[in-house]
């Protein structure tokens, strides 16, 4: 049960996973774009998830030394298209932040 997403509401924190790194693949363009920064390493490392009329995912990424930044990403379901959109990127985060809703 524990890996289980309850259809609205969101996931404990889980690590990461090859799809949740595909996905902020996905995204690292508008992620360097938005932050003005180009990411020599860009790894997730743990998500939550949200189902709706797709997945919303808040996702904890390395980028390198110490740092972290925290994405908003929607993944429309797959008879939709499947896209991925960035909702929104936070930087200054730590290993040990929390991951909240962005």
């Amino acid at each position: 049960m524990e890996n289980q997403v309850m259809c609205g509401g969101w996931s404990g924190t889980k690590d990461a996973t090859e799809e949740t790194q595909k996905i902020c693949d996905a995204v690292n363009d508008q992620v360097e774009k938005e932050t003005s920064i180009n990411y020599a390493v860009y790894k997730a490392v743990k998500f939550r998830e949200q189902v709706v009329a797709g997945r919303k995912l808040t996702v904890k990424v390395f980028v390198g030394e110490e740092d972290y930044i925290h994405l908003g990403v929607f993944q429309q379901l797959n008879c939709y298209g499947g896209n991925v959109e960035l909702h929104g990127v936070e930087v200054g985060k730590t290993k040990d932040a929390p991951l909240c809703i962005i």
